[in-house]
């Protein structure tokens, strides 16, 4: 007897997850803003209210993503693709007025768009279909990696022009793990790590302000007031929550001390109000998300559904890589970088894309459980 009526989404832990996920970050975000809100807005919810509506369209395209067949999306991988650099493209030309010397968002109506966030989704479906095309090549010929290579680099040039630094990093990441985690010889791997290494180092040495940021990195307490102003009152951020917290809503930090509290740094307000427990807590959870993904991805693979295991993969590595970057620049231990906290931090482009992330995860495991892939929906 089929097991297929017993099985949906909504009955997943990864689904569980996401919902946490989600609560914590609108707790967060209300707690982070308010004092910034009441004093631009004249209304402490104002930023809440906003994510509030921001959830709302999160929770639309993650139910249309975990709705839709993953073959569907590996139709569209070449299209999502041009229309991702179409966007790159235009938010040089006709995008917003810089904010902090970036141009990263168009402005359609009452919403701006960030296609560097929506870049995320189409580079994951089409390096897993391309890597489900051509898998063999790209495990035999040093030739065939140079196709995903090229797509990445041009990527890669793009967000540099706004510039966002961060997300071309974290791009050029996954692109490694996935052609590793589809066989790649290591020999190739190592040839285009040292290549990618040197670009980066010539990346930095050709901007003067990212070779100050390395320095202040190093040494942030050099410039309390200056360059390392950020890092310094995360630290004290951290600091002061100590085990558990001052408490929800008792931090001293985000009242104008601490700037992005309610974005790039959530998570050291987390680790002021609710302490190292609470943040560890945090981190077990967006820990959980990935590692279930991982999951999902392999026991696609073993059923012969590549596409299927890439997407799952590469939804779960730039979750986990965006987490670790994230974390490591609220801690120090990584130059500061405007990558926002995966399902947490305020923002509607990164919300709603990370939430069609956890969605990819979530329909490959349904998919998965439908073909028997855990011994759960054998007929």
């Amino acid at each position: 007897m089929s097991a297929r009526s017993d099985i949906s989404v909504v009955g997943q832990p990864l689904f569980l997850a996401w919902i946490a996920a989600l609560g914590i970050g609108l707790v967060m975000v209300t707690s982070a803003s308010m004092p910034l809100a009441a004093e631009i807005y004249q209304n402490p919810f104002q930023f809440a209210t906003r994510h509030l509506v921001y959830l709302g369209l999160a929770g639309i395209a993650f139910a249309v993503v975990a709705s839709v067949p993953l073959r569907i999306f590996a139709r569209l991988d070449r299209i999502a693709l041009v229309l991702a650099i179409v966007g790159l493209v235009l938010v040089l030309v006709v995008g917003d007025d810089p904010v902090k010397g970036s141009h990263r968002w168009i402005r359609l109506g009452a919403f701006s768009v960030q296609p560097s966030e929506l870049t995320k989704v189409a580079f994951v479906l089409y390096i897993a279909a391309h890597l489900t095309r051509r898998g063999d090549a790209v495990r035999e010929r040093f030739g065939a990696l140079m196709r995903p290579v090229l797509v990445t680099s041009l990527i890669g040039v793009l967000l540099l022009l706004e510039p966002d630094f961060g997300t071309m990093v974290v791009l050029a990441l996954v692109s490694f793990s996935l052609l590793f985690l589809a066989g790649a010889r290591l020999a190739h791997l190592a040839l285009l790590a040292l290549l990618g290494g040197a670009s980066v180092a010539l990346v930095l040495t050709l901007e003067p302000y990212r070779l100050a940021r390395m320095a202040v990195f190093l040494n942030p307490w050099a410039e309390p007031f200056g360059g390392g102003y950020q890092l310094t009152q995360a630290l004290i951020a951290f600091g002061r929550g100590e085990w558990f917290g001052l408490g929800l809503g008792q931090s001293i930090q985000k009242l104008f001390f601490l700037p992005e509290a309610h974005t790039d740094f959530i998570f050291a307000v987390m680790a002021e109000e609710l302490g190292l427990v609470g943040v560890m807590g945090v981190a077990l959870l967006l820990s959980y998300i990935t590692l279930q993904a991982a999951h999902v991805g392999r026991s696609s693979i073993r059923l012969g559904q590549l596409f299927r295991g890439y997407v799952a993969y590469g939804a779960g590595l730039l979750l986990g890589v965006q987490f670790l970057v994230n974390l490591g620049v609220n801690v120090g231990l990584l130059p500061t970088k405007g990558l926002t906290l995966p399902l947490m931090s305020y923002g509607g482009n990164s919300l709603i894309v990370c939430s069609v992330l956890v969605g990819f995860i979530a329909r490959a495991h349904l998919e998965n459980c439908r073909e028997g892939a855990d011994g759960r929906a054998t007929s």
